[in-house]
């Protein structure tokens, strides 16, 4: 069993104001799992970058709102919401609130580098 303290993770800056924690992926869990969980923060008037994922994600909106883009769609995002993203989708979420947005984002299989490609 693994039991971890999200202060105690490592945060990756992703570049557009979006902290990021990877909670759980298959590196860090002996490959004990084939999906990952990351957690995310995005400062208010912030978006993430326009990209693509080879593998299907699930958001769950934490606390904040905001704008989730999936291909031409764009939907308005609230705590407690979960939304599915399916695989090749271009994606993007800016936090349209007051505070900052925070969410869980599970990837399968686990979120790799090379399955992710910036659009802009």
């Amino acid at each position: 069993m693994t039991i971890k303290k999200l202060q105690d993770i490592e945060v990756l800056d992703g570049g557009e104001g979006t902290k990021i924690r990877q909670i759980f992926q298959p590196h860090n869990t002996l490959n004990g799992i084939r999906y990952s969980i990351s957690h995310s923060e995005l400062k208010p008037g912030k978006k993430s970058k326009l990209h693509k994922m080879k593998t299907s994600e699930v958001y769950y909106i934490l606390e904040g709102e905001g704008n989730l883009q999936i291909d031409d769609a764009i939907f308005k995002v609230l705590k407690d919401h979960a939304i599915y993203i399916p695989p090749h989708s271009k994606q993007c979420i800016e936090n349209t609130g007051k505070n900052e947005l925070k969410f869980l984002c599970i990837v399968d299989p686990a979120w790799k580098l090379e399955d992710e490609t910036v659009l802009d």
